[in-house]
């Protein structure tokens, strides 16, 4: 199924997902084109961003941002075209970074959306290293984790967009960097490929053993994006004065009760108390919107030296966003997982 100049395919939200999303989550329907009016253009969607953050939207429990109501088209990040334009600024053939969601077209009034110009290198990036990902990585361990030369980051995650990206910024600053990942080939990439110093698989059994071997000098940053058994076998190693920067809990974003065993509460604040921790949780854009201009004249510089290096995962057709999306959340993916809607009609 490819993309048309006849047709918009939208991926609506059909029904509240509990636990994991499944095949009945989200419902394909096709639409009009729409005529953009005085004052608004119409964008045609390239890639569409696929990120865990999604799986809140679905919900309709109290968050940091709206929910997406039933029948109303899913949520998400976009790199686009402008097809027709009534907007100063704006003109077709343009590349933007918008947030279109997940369909072929849509209208904007070109607030919040980014021109990228006409011929962009690598436009997907602007979803990933050079985007959202990239931007949660850089600020929350500069500005919240504040890392200094010679101590140790914890990163789960390790390869994917933030995660990847927290460890090659924290071996630039000079620190001994630590993954955790799920199997063998993201370890090994994870030090072979992005430079981390050990990478440990959190499939192992003695996953917190071989954890506590990697940071013999304990951890004094924890980039937390994941939670659960993770979350368990970091807390004991982290050293007086550690900085937690919290941008999500992926594991626990498809469950539909508390964890089982003993409320653990007492113990994580008697933790904070003694070894005097910091955590604090961030929105990228809330928190540290003023920092992108920063950010990214300092990450380009970066990939244009060759310092930090980025893996993507382009799935092909508007149609396959679901299932690859429920694989995001299973931790499927290797790399930042976006979706190529502008396949058209007639493209190889």
């Amino acid at each position: 199924m490819t993309q048309t100049d006849r047709t918009n395919r939208q991926w609506l939200l059909a029904e509240r997902p509990k636990g994991e999303p499944n095949q009945d989550t989200l419902r394909l329907s096709e639409a009009d084109i729409p005529e953009p009016g005085e004052g608004q253009m119409l964008l045609r969607t390239e890639y569409l961003s696929l990120d865990p953050y999604m799986r809140g939207r679905m919900s309709d429990a109290e968050s940091y941002a709206a929910s997406v109501e039933i029948g109303d088209v899913m949520v998400g990040g976009t790199v686009a075209q402008v097809v027709r334009s009534n907007l100063q600024g704006f003109q077709p053939g343009d590349y933007v970074l918008s947030f279109s969601g997940w369909q072929d077209y849509a209208l904007s009034d070109g607030a919040g959306v980014t021109n990228l110009g006409q011929s962009p290198d690598h436009p997907s990036w602007a979803l990933g290293i050079l985007g959202m990902p990239g931007f949660t990585a850089w600020a929350g361990l500069t500005q919240i984790g504040e890392p200094k030369s010679g101590e140790t980051i914890c990163v789960a995650a390790a390869t994917g967009p933030v995660g990847a990206t927290v460890g090659q910024i924290g071996k630039l600053l000079g620190c001994r960097v630590v993954g955790i990942a799920g199997g063998p080939e993201k370890c090994a990439h994870a030090v072979d490929d992005l430079g981390f110093d050990a990478c440990i698989d959190h499939h192992a059994a003695d996953f917190a053993d071989q954890l506590a071997k990697a940071s013999p000098d304990g951890i004094d940053v924890y980039f937390e994006n994941v939670g659960g058994k993770v979350l368990d076998a970091v807390l004991p190693l982290l050293n007086d004065h550690a900085r937690v920067p919290v941008c999500g809990l992926v594991s626990q974003y498809n469950a539909t009760k508390l964890p089982d065993g003993p409320d653990r509460l007492n113990w994580l604040m008697g933790l904070i108390l003694r070894k005097k921790l910091k955590m604090q949780g961030f929105i990228i854009f809330d928190s540290f919107g003023s920092l992108y201009p920063e950010f990214a004249r300092q990450m380009s510089e970066w990939i244009e030296a060759g310092k930090i290096k980025y893996r993507e995962e382009v799935i092909d057709g508007l149609e396959n966003a679901p299932e690859a999306f429920i694989g995001l959340l299973r931790g499927d993916n290797f790399g930042k997982r976006v979706i190529r809607v502008g396949q058209k009609e007639g493209d190889a």
